[in-house]
């Protein structure tokens, strides 16, 4: 009998609880081993639950139990999930988590952990929730150089850009609308400012270029600055805006990741990923693009990833999957004003012609974006330029007494 313990009884804890005890059978089946549930950590009581017998408070006693092989940590954050999770590893307990946060900033440390005492660390939910977008990166596209990552990592932005696009919404009462339906948390910052799918890149980026990724290092901008005028010009010009995190391998060997706003063709794959939902790009050297979507949250989807890890696990309990990156360096993220981009502006101008001849004189030939209804105003699409000569032409821009009202990149996925 293997023995296993979840660390916290949230929402994704009590999902992994949920599906393990309704799919138990099929579950042991498949692990190849019987195998049970013998702890859950959480400081709170549930007397209501049907294994209300199961809870803990000392995560001592589940440290100190030798029967205890696999040990699922759902506590979300850093504090005291790292050192938890520390502690199993070294332990010689194989640890599975869906805590983008641990393994955004402790993965290289704690699969190097894993790798010397000969067990498994599995966080296949912590990017994708539930859809499955690591194993298939870590073996199935193994035979790929990865050249490009790109996807919608978040669904509460997805779900909040959808209903200004479709509904005509203002990011607020979008916002608030997400909020209303459990979709975003009180405070939304972390998904509204990037920081989510921040993580979810520096994630897949260690994993598919073999170095870790620190959030710090990747230029991140959310979507709080998006408006009704920025969907209209998004539409006019043929496309969408998304929230878009994105990873590539330089020539050179550094890596460029980003999270940004982006207009995207309607004719991408991610254009129609909508709602809640997330989409996920992978461009191989051999296989092309193939695009993974699903929803990348919720209790039920991720503590199904979650339970998959488990299985994986316990079925490789004397053989250890090779998942690993090495440590994190210097300078291997390269600065993103270096890369080239086409970039999508507004100014304000009460002469429209008059500013875009200031504009060709700085930028070379630009696109004008017309969009109905949108007045005093001029846009237009870069030149695909390194970002830092954007940046120079638009502060002489500002020079000229121009207000930058707006600027998205644009993308070709």
């Amino acid at each position: 009998m293997i023995a296993i313990a979840v660390l916290g009884h949230g929402t994704v804890g009590s999902g992994v609880l949920e599906v393990f005890n309704k799919n138990h059978e099929s579950i042991i089946q498949k692990a190849g081993e019987d195998m049970e549930i013998r702890y859950v950590l959480d400081r709170r009581d549930f007397p209501d639950v049907p294994y209300h017998d199961k809870f803990v408070k000392d995560f001592d006693v589940i440290l100190n139990d030798p029967e205890v092989r696999v040990v699922v940590e759902v506590l979300g954050g850093l504090n005291p999930a790292y050192d938890f999770v520390r502690r199993c590893l070294e332990a010689g307990k194989n640890v599975v988590t869906s805590n983008k946060e641990l393994v955004a900033a402790k993965g290289a440390e704690l699969l190097a952990i894993a790798r010397e005492k000969n067990v498994n660390f599995l966080f296949e939910a912590s990017v994708g929730g539930g859809i499955p977008i690591l194993r298939p990166l870590s073996q199935c596209l193994s035979a790929n150089q990865i050249v490009e990552i790109a996807g919608i990592l978040n669904g509460t932005t997805n779900f909040i850009l959808t209903k200004m696009f479709r509904e005509g919404m203002a990011f607020a009462d979008a916002l608030a609308l997400a909020q209303q339906l459990g979709y975003a948390e009180r405070d939304p910052s972390a998904d509204v400012e990037g920081g989510d799918a921040c993580r979810k890149v520096c994630i897949l980026a260690s994993l598919a270029y073999g170095r870790h990724v620190n959030p710090e290092d990747v230029h991140t901008e959310g979507i709080t600055h998006i408006t009704a005028e920025d969907v209209r010009y998004a539409d006019a010009w043929g496309g969408v805006i998304k929230l878009i995190g994105r990873v590539k391998k330089l020539e050179d060997g550094r890596l460029f990741a980003m999270v940004s706003p982006a207009f995207i063709s309607r004719e991408s794959q991610l254009a129609t990923v909508d709602d809640v939902f997330n989409g996920i790009l992978v461009r191989g050297d051999a296989l092309g693009d193939v695009v993974f979507y699903g929803r990348g949250a919720g209790k039920l989807p991720t503590a199904s990833a979650v339970v998959a890890d488990v299985i994986d696990a316990v079925k490789h309990l004397k053989a250890r999957k090779y998942i690993f990156w090495e440590p994190a360096k210097d300078g291997y993220v390269c600065d993103y004003l270096e890369v080239p981009a086409a970039m999508f502006v507004r100014i304000a101008a009460r002469n429209r012609a008059e500013a875009l001849r200031s504009v060709h004189g700085l930028l070379g030939s630009v696109t004008e974006v017309v969009a109905p209804g949108v007045e005093n105003e001029a846009a237009f699409i870069t030149p695909t330029l390194p970002e830092g000569e954007i940046a120079r032409a638009l502060q002489a821009l500002q020079a000229l007494d121009y207000t930058i009202l707006s600027t998205i990149r644009v993308l070709d996925y």
